[in-house]
């Protein structure tokens, strides 16, 4: 009786020791986000996608809302309303905090820098970036957790945009940072508006075109309803969009879930480039047998081009965060024989 006395305290008392692991182990995250996507273009699938993943990854421990197109606040102000506890996280991209620091234009594009994504994310898995854009993004009570980048945008345009000299007056929207700074060198006259404005900007004749995004995205917003003009292969802009969270609520996760939203970043990083790739080549293909005026442009154009940029990225790195992550993304280029 006393051994089976014994077993008895053993196994309850195994048996609270494992409850208490499994509901130890049971830790739930709750994130709202918010993207400029809206859920019908291309990018917004892939946002819905990654919430699958990273379900199923935590078993369910980590939740997310997402708000789509901007729709809690303006698509520059969500960083702020993510830093501020309005939501939690920001998952739009980091050249939209210019104005806090010129460094965020380095943390999201380069301009003509990298030929490709894949170049790109190479800096951040094997270059440094990581700990690079987390010491600019904590200084702002953040957590920069990864890239996903759908690739060269294309410009769509109501008039020819077969060179520099069409830049000459050409109204377009622009997103801030140092692409203003290029294209008005250019001769261009960029008008800085939100990302969810673009299509009614265009509609009522306020903007001759629009640097918005790659050409299947631009699809989807609609924009070769009106402008009946674009270039393809993009060249001018590859902007990575980023997932950064609250710092607080970062460092309240437990670490297999900051695991699974990292590694989740990479997968939708990895299948965001190759499905948009994909899809604006056979996009090309059909935008042309529908009539849509598509440029390449020239080796010289795009000289022009890539001249204007070098010159910016100078002229917009005036503060030591700026010009660090500038030179960061520099010698890497260098050190792979990207760049002289």
């Amino acid at each position: 009786m006393k051994l089976f006395k014994t077993l008895t305290t053993a196994a309850s008392a195994a048996a609270i020791v494992a409850s208490t692991a499994f509901t130890a182990s049971a830790e739930t995250t709750n994130l709202r986000i918010q993207t400029h996507f809206s859920p019908e273009t291309l990018s917004g699938k892939m946002a819905a996608e990654f919430i699958e993943d990273v379900t199923a990854m935590s078993n369910g421990e980590i939740a997310i809302e997402m708000f789509y197109s901007s729709s809690v606040v303006k698509s520059a102000e969500t960083f702020d309303a993510a830093a501020t506890g309005i939501l939690d996280c920001d998952m739009t991209g980091g050249a939209y905090q210019t104005g806090k620091n010129p460094a965020f234009q380095f943390a999201g594009d380069l301009n003509g820098g990298y030929a490709n994504p894949y170049q790109q994310y190479a800096w951040l898995l094997h270059g440094g970036g990581y700990d690079a854009l987390n010491e600019l993004y904590n200084a702002h009570n953040m957590e920069f957790v990864g890239w996903w980048i759908p690739g060269p945008e294309s410009l769509s345009s109501t008039s020819p945009i077969r060179g520099v000299d069409d830049f000459k007056d050409w109204k377009f929207r622009s997103p801030p940072g140092i692409i203003t700074m290029i294209f008005k060198n250019l001769g261009a006259s960029p008008i800085v508006m939100d990302f969810n404005e673009i299509f009614t900007a265009l509609e009522t004749g306020i903007i001759d075109g629009a640097d918005a995004a790659n050409l299947t995205n631009n699809i989807g917003l609609g924009l070769y309803d009106i402008a009946k003009h674009t270039n393809y292969p993009g060249f001018h802009s590859m902007p990575a969009d980023h997932l950064a969270c609250r710092k607080d609520v970062w460092d309240g996760m437990p670490a297999h879930h900051q695991a699974i939203l990292k590694v989740g970043m990479q997968a939708l990083g990895l299948k965001n480039t190759s499905i948009n790739e994909v899809q604006n080549a056979k996009n090309s293909v059909k935008l042309a047998e529908e009539g849509l005026n598509m440029y390449e442009w020239s080796p010289e154009e795009m000289g022009k081009y890539r001249a204007a940029v070098q010159t910016a990225w100078v002229e917009f790195a005036t503060t030591p965060e700026s010009k660090a992550l500038l030179e960061s993304h520099l010698t890497f280029l260098r050190g792979m024989g990207a760049m002289e």
